[in-house]
């Protein structure tokens, strides 16, 4: 039987001591020089830095931002045991929705992301309307993310994650439940799925379409059919799924050296990342805009982001070390079918990797496919309506997944 959790209603509460040494730091910055139209080929244009840093001195007011994310974010801490790591302290935002028929959603998020990236999916999937399906939001800080509490021995993995979302669901009553997540969120609720599925996770969906290659051993005839297409002698893949290829392939070659470091050496990285905010702005600021599609990010959507990181609970080392954890085990290589969880899946172009359809099939039980014709990495952040759009087809009343959580249709009755 599941323990009851206490919830401890949270707010974001930065000292001004913080805030005033973050300005001390700010100052003092020295910038490095920059080659002559060098672009971005050699990473984030130094006049991009000197301005969000300029506005983070005198322009961007924390105190704004903290006080709206308190107001549109429900917050709330609680202490969860995790086997052989002790009790940690676990931050999270939980809305329930006004229709007592909503299904229960886990949202787990990645890197460079927090909890907080379900602000603005989480007032459309908590929404009531006969039209649609409605749901109970829990958007786990994990942790060493944001302002949960991070692990202090060494090999905290995907399994401890995903130890952490069932506990924090079955505390809170839901002992049945979806999950959606991206980026390190995809592989947590894929280890929900595969760990807890069919008891209490019912059904399960991603916007991180990436999975092994095919091969010989697993998966022959996509293995023969791939290698085809390679020798140029025959191609089964569409226009889409190609230029995923090429999407993957640009990620591989000019956008991959930072999971090399952060999975070999993050206590190196790390110091940069705690004692200069500069350091860490331009480390996440990059990937905001390469990994997303041509999004319109404001200079203080960017620095709230960046923000959350520096006054995070165990400082912004803290979050990199699951690269390492990650891909110092075998919890990455030969990954079984998540098994007959139903899962959803929804296709970005500027994904960071995007495989194949055919590819994706050997991952899980997949009854739900959305295509979109623009779309990143942070899709609750760049596309909400688009993602919500996909999980209330999946789990409405026409939807493949209508019905998984028994009791629990997502309209009322």
């Amino acid at each position: 039987m599941s323990e009851t959790l206490v919830e401890k209603p949270f707010k974001i509460a930065v000292s001004d001591d913080q805030i005033d040494a973050l300005q001390k730091k700010l100052d003092l910055t020295r910038f490095p020089d920059e080659l002559d139209d060098a672009r971005r080929d050699y990473g984030v244009p130094l006049a991009d830095v000197q301005r969000l840093v300029n506005h983070w001195k005198e322009g961007y007011d924390w105190r704004k931002h903290e006080a709206k994310l308190n107001e549109e974010l429900p917050q709330f801490t609680t202490d969860i045991q995790v086997n052989g790591f002790g009790s940690l302290n676990i931050h999270y935002v939980h809305k329930r929705s006004e229709v007592e028929g909503a299904i229960p959603l886990l949202f787990v998020h990645g890197w460079p992301g927090s909890s907080l990236e379900v602000r603005k999916i989480l007032p459309l999937l908590t929404s009531s309307s006969p039209d649609h399906a409605s749901f109970h939001v829990v958007a786990v800080g994990l942790p060493g993310f944001g302002f949960s509490e991070a692990p202090k021995k060494k090999g905290f993995r995907i399994a401890q994650y995903a130890e952490v979302g069932n506990k924090l669901m079955l505390g809170l009553g839901y002992t049945e439940y979806v999950t959606q997540g991206g980026d390190w969120g995809y592989w947590i609720t894929r280890k929900l799925a595969t760990e807890y599925g069919t008891k209490h996770v019912k059904a399960w969906h991603t916007n991180f379409t990436f999975c092994e290659p095919p091969t010989l051993t697993r998966t022959p005839l996509l293995a023969l059919s791939h290698l085809l297409h390679a020798t140029s002698l025959y191609t089964a893949y569409t226009e889409a799924e190609l230029a995923g290829f090429e999407r993957t392939k640009w990620f591989q070659e000019k956008g991959y050296g930072y999971n090399l470091e952060q999975r070999t050496q993050p206590q190196t990285l790390g110091y940069s990342l705690a004692d200069s905010p500069v350091g860490l702005l331009a480390w996440i600021y990059e990937k905001l805009v390469n990994w997303t599609d041509e999004y319109p990010w404001d200079d203080d959507e960017v620095l709230t982001w960046i923000s959350i990181y520096w006054f995070s609970r165990a400082g912004p080392a803290a979050s990199v070390r699951i690269y390492y954890e990650m891909h110092n085990t075998d919890d990455h290589v030969g990954v079984p079918f998540a098994g007959p969880v139903p899962m959803g899946v929804s296709y970005f172009p500027k994904e960071i990797m995007v495989v194949p359809k055919s590819w994706m099939r050997t991952v899980g039980n997949i009854v739900f496919e959305g295509d979109h014709p623009s779309g990143g990495h942070f899709a609750a952040h760049e596309k909400p309506e688009e993602l919500v759009h996909d999980l209330r087809k999946m789990f409405g009343k026409d939807g493949a997944a209508f019905g998984v959580v028994p009791s629990k249709s997502g309209y009322s009755s």
